[in-house]
């Protein structure tokens, strides 16, 4: 037998009707003090007819629309309570679940084996007979850093091919380990 439209509800038939958890209302009651559910002794909510269709309006707001709650707050704001409570499901309605199809397999594949380290033959970089005085910080970047081996390539190119972001790939991978390395002794 169901209630009346005009009946109090209580917070799980709000959330069942709605289709959302019952701890959402409850965030939903701090962020919007448009929404006063009536509390009984112990602390127990009941919402009347006019939150549940305030809570209808935000939930269309947030989860259809993808505002944000400060979003939402602002057209509550500036366009009032009666707007988007309008914007609500009916009070008989409801919500409908998430459609899903149960029929779905999910391919399994194993995990591709580790690929041999790729040699970088590339010509040695000239090493200069006298060290080379410290070099001024780059203030543009299109000029090439004083690089040699891959990254003088790499910097060199504006098309990668696929053989060159390979051999770039370990080098990458090694640095940010010895990156994260640094970052990890320098935090703790």
């Amino acid at each position: 037998m169901s209630k009346s439209p005009d009946a109090f509800r209580t917070i799980s038939e709000v959330a069942d009707w709605l289709g959302v958890q019952a701890h959402v209302l409850r965030f939903w009651e701090s962020r919007f003090t448009q929404v006063k559910p009536v509390k009984r002794a112990g602390g127990r909510r009941y919402y009347r007819p006019n939150d549940m269709r305030l809570l209808g309006g935000i939930k269309k707001l947030l989860h259809e629309d993808g505002i944000t709650i400060k979003g939402v707050q602002r057209i509550l704001r500036e366009q009032g309570v009666a707007y988007v409570a309008s914007l609500s499901q009916g009070l008989e309605d409801e919500a409908k679940p998430a459609a899903t199809d149960d029929n779905v397999v999910v391919p399994f594949t194993t995990k591709p084996a580790p690929q041999e380290q790729i040699s970088l033959d590339l010509p040695e970089a000239p090493v200069p007979a006298a060290p080379a005085p410290p070099q001024p910080v780059l203030d543009k970047l299109d000029e090439a850093p004083l690089l040699g081996g891959i990254a003088t390539q790499a910097w060199n190119r504006t098309e990668f091919d696929d053989q060159l972001l390979r051999q770039i790939a370990p080098v990458a991978r090694d640095l940010r380990a010895l990156l994260n390395r640094i970052e990890n002794r320098s935090a703790g």
